[in-house]
């Protein structure tokens, strides 16, 4: 049965305890809830994101993956540019490890090479009597470690006078794997600069717009409403081709990052427009203007911390975007130029059907660009979740 409701104008019961507080009551919890109620927001956001074992795994892939570049001469089994004639649209070489019953470690068979004159391609067969033991910690190819400091050193070589090619080599006889780790270095890093340039753009624009509105808040409405109604690739393509032919590779890699750049801040600084407008009329934010805050120390300190989870989201979505733009461009032949390598332009080389049909291994840049795009993806649904720790 239900309790009786109480008759008009009588109090109503409460359930709040008139004891006074007793500061020692907190060491009768667990160490568990102790734990907990002490923690601090970051401890909080690191515990969430824990739990999300997808995104922990993808987080962990990125920065291995981010480590690589800073030591891609020593990682590669060949240098950037080393040719072999003798091994031109050579497939891939298989990694054995016994040979005819006995363990021998990780080799790689020695191959002949013979022409076929009916089609002119060149067919390459295992000589399974050519056992070639792959060296760990070894002397190769030289290379000048960052431009900086010469070497010879590398993590794994080929056996003296023989040949490892895991992914096949080129139309050039270039060793596909050795281009795809010196190729991620500018991949990788064209999409962290095109996101730096990006967040300043969209964060300072759409805050100012959101948090004074006005004139202002016009102008930049009607700018990020002509630049998103232009298509993005025939203007990718229209910046990138203005850049002038005489300027040098770097000069080209920044250039292609200050355009991803320029027209990625469009969406960002709307959300962030959007997003001030509602949040400039708390109370928190009154307080702080009345103690004298500038509006830049009320957008940064007060404000974009409310929405982090939300720009968290967008930065980890943004930078999949440039990998892919650079790579398309590339692509294309508007991006980056020769010498300098990334995966878009290693993807050049199988433009042509025939060649994907004969060369499918040309195509094996495609797959870092697509195990990033996926990493970034199930990175930023799990720091989304974690930057609202209370929820």
């Amino acid at each position: 049965m239900t309790a009786p409701l109480p008759r008009p104008g009588a109090p109503l019961e409460h359930y709040v305890s008139t004891a006074a507080f007793d500061p020692d009551q907190f060491e009768a919890m667990s160490a568990g809830q102790a734990r907990y109620y002490q923690a601090s927001q970051k401890r909080l956001m690191w515990w969430k994101f824990k739990r999300h074992k997808l995104a922990l795994a993808s987080g962990i892939f990125l920065i291995l993956l981010y480590g690589t570049i800073l030591i891609s001469e020593f990682l590669a089994p060949y240098g950037l540019h080393t040719r072999n004639v003798e091994y031109i649209h050579s497939p891939p070489q298989a990694i054995h490890l016994f040979d005819q019953g006995k363990f021998v470690g990780p080799f790689v068979y020695g191959r002949t090479m013979t022409l076929d004159l009916d089609t002119l391609r060149r067919v390459y067969t295992e000589n399974s009597t050519d056992v070639q033991p792959i060296r760990f910690f070894c002397r190769g190819d030289p290379y000048r470690f960052w431009g900086l400091v010469d070497s010879d050193v590398h993590l794994v070589c080929p056996a003296i006078g023989g040949q490892m090619y895991l992914l096949g080599t080129d139309r050039l006889g270039r060793d596909v794997l050795s281009r795809i780790i010196y190729g991620a270095r500018i991949s990788l890093t064209i999409g962290l600069i095109g996101i730096a340039i990006s967040f300043v753009l969209g964060i300072v624009i759409g805050g100012l717009a959101g948090y004074h509105g006005g004139i202002f808040d016009l102008l930049v409405q009607r700018v990020i409403e002509v630049l998103q109604s232009l298509p993005s690739l025939p203007l990718w393509m229209a910046l990138a081709a203005i850049m002038p032919v005489s300027w040098s590779p770097i000069l080209i890699y920044f250039g292609i990052t200050i355009i991803l750049g320029i027209l990625d801040w469009t969406g960002l600084a709307r959300a962030v427009r959007s997003k001030l407008l509602s949040l400039r009329e708390e109370d928190y934010v009154l307080a702080a203007q009345l103690m004298g805050a500038s509006s830049p120390r009320v957008i940064g300190r007060h404000l974009v911390p409310g929405f982090m989870s939300h720009l968290i989201a967008t930065a980890t979505i943004s930078i999949p975007s440039m990998i892919l733009g650079e790579t398309a461009l590339s692509f294309l032949g508007l991006g980056l130029r020769p010498p300098i390598t990334s995966w878009g332009i290693l993807l050049t080389e199988a433009r042509g059907a025939s060649v994907i049909a004969f060369y499918p291994w040309l195509l094996f840049p495609m797959v870092p660009v697509i195990l990033v795009i996926l990493a970034f993806n199930f990175l930023g649904d799990g720091l989304r979740d974690a930057a609202d720790p209370y929820k």
